[in-house]
């Protein structure tokens, strides 16, 4: 065993994408910064459709390009839309028809390539990796010292100025800090992988079914469980990520049912019960390995402290419907590193007004469309076709990740406005 001291001015924890943006943004403005990641790149990782907004963060911490010239190399899939399929009926969002000012397309991405390719940009502003270790302990006082240790238990001491928790759903600060609360969501759990179609014909979609719209997520609802919910997210290659989500509940009962044993027999089972996805997903194969997490949804008691910032799903991650995840950790890593930036020039800055507030109010309005999405009425909206126009634009807006846009009604009393609209649309 060994040891080895290190001193920068911010340590990152996970090289995930908060953990790379921010190291970006920090090291183009001269700051030493060191990030963390108990993994090796590249690792599979969920979270693959990104959204619009998404692409305002990249093109700000000088990434957009890099992605853009890598997307067909790394199989990404041009994204600019989201269609929602319940009872035999399909209801469409094109982004470019959004309330809000903003780019209106994006990419569904694979995210083993996608956070290695941010990673190397990063390197390449300046940024210190250390792969293959993890966080054993820190000390704040005066100032954050971290330990930490590599697969051969050699182990590291890091000392800065600041941290900044990307960890994801490892959780590093939350956990060695006591930061975490139960989440008011349900308890959920998803299956999920990869399928392949080795059909020659790229532009058919995953079958020849030419209603299909490659550019575009698909959501399904369950025929008869509403709460139960199926991703389709195409990427460039011919290849896809395919998921459900539902409670244990609906997963224990398939495996008791139909005597399941293995994750991939579950997801086999589980796409055999929907009607849209089902045919389209007939002549594909799963590769690689099927998972399934169950209750990843969290929530913490703060989201800052003295010489500490949580970004991303290390402070809260609510539910994979909207494909917030990476919207929400990049505008944390923004709104973190803009705080710091001012705070290691000696600026004086207010993280609750200029970090916490800003970031939550977002994340609110997510929330509540999880809520309502749950509950039925955001799906009884989406399908309303009846909806005046600026109201299906308001929607489209949030589902495009604008969820900070002060000028669109719906990201205000965001429960009030969905509970009155769904009342509407149900009657």
């Amino acid at each position: 065993m060994s040891n080895s001291k290190k001193d920068y001015d911010v340590t990152i924890i996970g090289a995930g994408p908060a953990g790379t943006l921010a190291a970006s943004r920090l090291a183009q403005r001269g700051v030493s910064v060191v990030v963390i990641e108990k993994q090796h790149f590249p690792r599979f990782s969920i979270g693959e459709s990104l959204l619009p907004q998404s692409m305002v963060y990249l093109q700000e911490a000088n990434l957009l390009d890099a992605v853009e010239s890598a997307a067909d190399k790394l199989g990404f899939q041009y994204k600019n839309g989201a269609s929602f399929f319940s009872s035999g009926q399909e209801s469409t969002f094109d982004f470019s028809q959004k309330f809000s000012q903003g780019p209106d397309s994006t990419f569904q991405v694979k995210r083993a390539a996608f956070d290695q390719l941010l990673a190397q940009q990063a390197e390449k502003f300046g940024a210190d990796f250390i792969f293959g270790s993890h966080v054993t302990d820190i000390n704040f006082c005066p100032a954050p010292e971290l330990t930490l240790c590599d697969e051969k238990n050699n182990t590291t001491t890091i000392n800065s100025q600041f941290v900044l928790d990307a960890s994801g759903f490892a959780r590093v600060l939350p956990r060695l800090l006591d930061l975490d609360l139960p989440s008011d969501f349900p308890v959920r759990s998803s299956v999920f992988s990869h399928v392949v179609n080795h059909s020659s014909d790229i532009n058919s979609g995953m079958s020849s079914d030419i209603n299909y719209d490659r550019n575009k997520i698909l959501i399904e609802t369950h025929p008869s469980i509403k709460d139960v919910w199926y991703w389709l997210i195409p990427f460039s290659d011919n290849t896809a990520s395919i998921g459900c989500v539902a409670k244990p509940e609906f997963f224990q009962n398939l495996e008791a049912e139909h005597k399941l044993s293995s994750n991939q027999s579950l997801i086999e089972e589980s796409i055999r019960q929907t009607d849209r996805l089902s045919k389209l997903l007939s002549n594909v194969e799963i590769i690689g390995k099927p998972q399934r997490v169950t209750g990843y949804s969290s929530n913490v008691k703060q989201l800052y402290g003295d010489h500490y910032a949580l970004l991303g799903n290390a402070g809260e991650f609510l539910d994979p419907i909207f494909s917030s995840g990476v919207t929400i950790a990049f505008k944390s890593a923004k709104l973190a590193t803009d705080c710091l930036l001012k705070q290691l020039n000696d600026e004086s800055v207010c993280w609750e007004t200029e970090f916490a507030q800003p970031l939550s109010s977002g994340v609110s309005t997510f929330k509540a469309f999880v809520h309502s999405w749950y509950q039925g009425q955001l799906q009884d909206i989406i399908q309303f076709q009846q909806a005046p126009d600026n109201v299906r634009e308001m929607i489209c807006s949030i589902l495009a990740g604008y969820a900070w846009d002060e000028q669109n009604p719906f990201n205000d009393n965001t429960t009030r406005r969905l509970n009155v609209l769904g009342e509407i649309c149900a009657s």
